[in-house]
Protein backbone atom coordinates (compact mmCIF):
# COMPACT_ATOMS: atom_id res chain seq x y z
CA UNK A 1 0.00 0.00 0.00
CA UNK A 2 1.34 3.42 -1.03
CA UNK A 3 1.13 5.54 2.16
CA UNK A 4 0.94 9.71 2.09
CA UNK A 5 4.36 11.07 1.38
CA UNK A 6 7.33 10.73 -0.96
CA UNK A 7 6.57 8.65 -3.56
CA UNK A 8 7.78 8.35 -7.25
CA UNK A 9 6.72 8.56 -10.42
CA UNK A 10 7.29 6.32 -13.35
CA UNK A 11 6.73 6.64 -16.72
CA UNK A 12 7.51 4.60 -19.79
CA UNK A 13 6.84 5.67 -23.73
CA UNK A 14 7.32 3.06 -26.28
CA UNK A 15 5.11 2.03 -29.34
CA UNK A 16 2.28 -0.56 -28.81
CA UNK A 17 3.98 -2.68 -31.55
CA UNK A 18 7.53 -3.44 -29.82
CA UNK A 19 7.87 -6.84 -28.47
CA UNK A 20 10.04 -8.91 -26.06
CA UNK A 21 10.95 -12.33 -25.53
CA UNK A 22 7.85 -13.24 -24.35
CA UNK A 23 4.75 -10.84 -25.54
CA UNK A 24 4.27 -7.12 -26.98
CA UNK A 25 6.79 -4.77 -24.17
CA UNK A 26 3.63 -2.74 -22.71
CA UNK A 27 2.04 -6.47 -22.03
CA UNK A 28 4.97 -8.22 -20.30
CA UNK A 29 5.75 -4.48 -18.28
CA UNK A 30 2.35 -4.74 -17.10
CA UNK A 31 2.74 -8.35 -15.81
CA UNK A 32 5.72 -7.65 -14.14
CA UNK A 33 4.47 -5.04 -12.62
CA UNK A 34 1.44 -6.29 -11.07
CA UNK A 35 3.53 -9.36 -9.98
CA UNK A 36 5.67 -6.89 -8.12
CA UNK A 37 3.04 -5.69 -6.26
CA UNK A 38 3.50 -1.69 -7.32
CA UNK A 39 1.03 0.11 -5.79
CA UNK A 40 -1.21 0.68 -9.65
CA UNK A 41 -0.08 1.02 -12.99
CA UNK A 42 -1.99 2.34 -16.18
CA UNK A 43 -1.51 1.90 -19.45
CA UNK A 44 -2.05 5.27 -21.86
CA UNK A 45 -3.18 5.36 -25.27
CA UNK A 46 -2.94 8.70 -27.16
CA UNK A 47 -5.21 10.05 -29.93
CA UNK A 48 -2.05 10.64 -32.15
CA UNK A 49 1.58 10.99 -31.16
CA UNK A 50 5.45 10.94 -33.05
CA UNK A 51 8.28 9.93 -31.22
CA UNK A 52 12.59 10.48 -31.54
CA UNK A 53 12.11 8.95 -35.23
CA UNK A 54 9.75 12.57 -35.66
CA UNK A 55 7.12 9.90 -37.70
CA UNK A 56 3.57 11.25 -36.86
CA UNK A 57 0.82 8.43 -35.53
CA UNK A 58 -2.95 9.45 -35.86
CA UNK A 59 -5.45 7.81 -34.77
CA UNK A 60 -7.53 5.27 -36.69
CA UNK A 61 -9.58 2.11 -36.32
CA UNK A 62 -9.66 -0.95 -38.37
CA UNK A 63 -7.54 -0.71 -40.89
CA UNK A 64 -6.86 2.88 -40.59
CA UNK A 65 -5.54 1.86 -37.42
CA UNK A 66 -1.57 2.62 -37.18
CA UNK A 67 -0.25 -0.55 -35.26
CA UNK A 68 3.14 1.59 -34.12
CA UNK A 69 0.85 3.85 -31.98
CA UNK A 70 2.98 5.15 -28.51
CA UNK A 71 1.75 4.18 -25.81
CA UNK A 72 2.64 5.33 -21.78
CA UNK A 73 2.46 2.42 -18.85
CA UNK A 74 2.52 5.31 -15.59
CA UNK A 75 2.72 3.64 -11.80
CA UNK A 76 3.62 5.02 -8.73
CA UNK A 77 5.51 3.43 -5.77
CA UNK A 78 7.82 4.32 -2.78
CA UNK A 79 11.24 5.77 -3.72
CA UNK A 80 13.05 2.47 -2.41
CA UNK A 81 10.59 0.50 -4.27
CA UNK A 82 10.83 2.79 -7.63
CA UNK A 83 15.58 2.08 -7.05
CA UNK A 84 14.77 -1.56 -6.86
CA UNK A 85 11.98 -1.85 -10.11
CA UNK A 86 14.40 0.39 -12.15
CA UNK A 87 17.15 -1.52 -13.21
CA UNK A 88 14.82 -4.06 -14.96
CA UNK A 89 12.55 -1.83 -16.53
CA UNK A 90 15.82 -0.08 -17.56
CA UNK A 91 16.63 -4.02 -19.49
CA UNK A 92 13.29 -4.90 -20.58
CA UNK A 93 12.72 -1.36 -22.85
CA UNK A 94 15.67 -1.13 -25.24
CA UNK A 95 13.64 0.74 -27.79
CA UNK A 96 11.72 3.91 -25.46
CA UNK A 97 12.48 6.08 -23.03
CA UNK A 98 11.73 5.76 -18.89
CA UNK A 99 11.25 8.87 -17.05
CA UNK A 100 11.29 9.32 -13.03
CA UNK A 101 9.33 12.45 -11.19
CA UNK A 102 9.77 12.74 -7.76
CA UNK A 103 6.24 13.54 -6.43
CA UNK A 104 4.27 13.46 -3.19
CA UNK A 105 1.14 11.06 -2.26
CA UNK A 106 -1.18 13.55 -0.59
CA UNK A 107 -4.00 11.22 0.25
CA UNK A 108 -4.24 7.76 -0.70
CA UNK A 109 -7.82 5.75 -0.56
CA UNK A 110 -6.59 2.57 1.05
CA UNK A 111 -5.27 4.65 4.21
CA UNK A 112 -8.70 6.42 4.33
CA UNK A 113 -10.01 2.94 4.33
CA UNK A 114 -8.11 1.82 7.16
CA UNK A 115 -8.60 4.57 9.06
CA UNK A 116 -12.51 4.15 9.05
CA UNK A 117 -12.10 0.13 10.12
CA UNK A 118 -9.53 0.83 12.98
CA UNK A 119 -11.34 4.59 13.88
CA UNK A 120 -8.11 6.17 14.08
CA UNK A 121 -5.59 7.54 11.74
CA UNK A 122 -3.30 6.15 9.74
CA UNK A 123 0.34 6.50 10.22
Amino acid sequence: MLLPGPAKKVCIYLNEDTISDKDYLSREIMAILYDLRVAGATVLRPAAGFGSHHHLHPSGSGIDADPHMPVRIDFLESPERVDAILPLLEKLVVDGLIEVHDTTIVKSVMTDKSEAQSGEPAR
